[in-house]
């Protein structure tokens, strides 16, 4: 029996608790618009190491999945919002020229508006009143420029009752003031100009290991061992010689864990940017001795983050390798909520990229995986059942992470029964 059937049928036969726990843990949270989680499959771990709060990628996912979310998109904003809430606004990144993030926004513009929904998709800094964005395959997209209406965010002849963001607000846009009072989700707070991976990381772990008793399985399957090391400074000699104490330290410790529970694998580790996206200020290394060695190319790549940002701050993660394949290919599964619950999926690919590699870079293709199959038997789809608790895990982990930075969802109501309920 493989660890994924293990977990599969331990969730299946503890459904009833997992499904109260997962309940209890959300009522005390406020769960974001929608979330994405990349998830890496070893054979012997199945983790999350990934999570995006404003996710592209819409146009990506299965599209028997995207027929689903219509209904739930009208369901998230009449629990949280009111029945009354129709008017809403799409405010997307600012600089980017990649017509597949204009073709994410375009899917997502349609699945509002087929949830019953007016909207209109807006740009901060937009230099006029109203442009065109060309999409890849989904023709051009009518945006507008977002202004600040007395703490609200709007466009001219437009107030919104809710405000989405697709922007990840690397950017604080300090002009817009100190607080926004209107309506946004997720809210600005959240955003990458302050987010820690590192906050995130700690609260899912220790979900994993609650979820782990729960269903009786060892904790260091869904656990991803997660180190913050602040003060980083890539061109600095002692800062990288630090960082290599610290990544031979987490390795060694990999290494004694493996061993003991009898895994071949040899432990490596991902250094990341502790506040970014976008697959940007990431690299693998085996050894300390990588980060003594590391050439201008990638030092450079480690210097600056979205938006020109100095990376302050890493994570050393450990590194998961992927079994999952695709048409021969190393891939990674990728799943979409919306709210609470599990709205689409795909397979992230790439044929230049090996089963230890980060897929997330140019080059990555996207293959069919539908969570919409669990609507039809839980049994009979193992891995669409354990890679979607794996991202469920992760919104209460965003919802924890949000209680411990303080953030509000302006507007919000909490919803105290089930996901699937009312």
């Amino acid at each position: 029996m493989t660890q994924n059937d293990l977990i599969h049928r331990q969730i299946v036969h503890n459904f009833k608790k997992v499904e109260d726990w997962f309940r209890d843990n959300r009522k005390n949270v406020d769960v974001p618009f929608y979330s994405s989680y990349d998830i890496r499959d070893s054979g012997q771990k199945i983790v999350n190491v990934d999570a995006n709060i404003y996710p592209a990628g819409f146009n990506n996912i299965c599209p028997t999945d995207r027929e689903h979310c219509a209904p739930l998109i009208a369901q998230y904003v009449r629990r949280h919002y009111g029945e009354s809430v129709k008017k809403l606004l799409l405010l997307t990144e600012e600089h980017t020229g990649n017509p597949y993030y204009w073709d994410n926004v375009a899917v997502l513009k349609d699945l509002i508006t087929e949830a019953g929904l007016e909207l209109k998709v807006a740009i901060p800094r937009l230099p006029e009143p109203r442009a065109m964005r060309a999409s890849a395959s989904r023709g051009e997209v009518e945006v507008f420029a977002a202004m600040i209406n007395n703490g609200h965010i709007a466009i001219e002849g437009y107030e919104p009752q809710l405000v989405v963001s697709n922007n990840d607000f690397s950017e604080h846009y300090g002009e817009w003031g100190p607080t926004i009072e209107g309506p946004l989700n997720p809210p600005r707070e959240l955003g990458w100009y302050q987010r820690k991976k590192s906050t995130y990381f700690k609260h899912y772990n220790r979900l994993c290991k609650e979820f782990a008793q729960l269903i009786e399985i060892d904790p260091a399957t869904l656990t991803v061992e997660t180190e913050l090391f602040a003060e980083f400074d890539i061109a600095q000699d002692e800062s990288r010689a630090r960082l290599a104490e610290r990544v031979d330290h987490m390795i060694e410790n990999l290494r004694k864990d493996y061993e003991k529970r009898q895994i071949k694998d040899q432990p490596f580790v991902f250094v990341k940017n502790n506040a970014g996206t976008y697959g940007l200020g990431v690299m693998k290394v085996e050894s300390g001795a990588d980060i003594l060695a590391l050439n201008y190319k990638t030092r450079k790549k480690m210097k600056a983050a979205k938006g020109g940002r100095d990376i302050q701050e890493v994570i050393i993660q450990e590194g998961v390798r992927s079994v999952v394949r695709s048409e021969g290919f190393t891939a990674e599964p990728t799943l979409y909520l919306l709210g609470c619950q599990l709205a689409g999926g795909f397979l992230r690919s790439h044929a230049e990229r090996g089963d230890t590699e980060s897929l997330n870079s140019p080059g990555a293709v996207y293959k069919k995986l539908c969570v919409s199959d669990l609507k039809v038997s839980v049994e009979g789809h193992p891995l669409e059942n354990v890679y979607g608790w794996v991202a469920k895990l992760g919104v209460l982990a965003i919802g924890l992470e949000s209680v411990e930075m303080g953030v509000k969802y302006n507007g919000y109501t909490r919803w105290t029964k089930a996901c699937d309920e009312g």
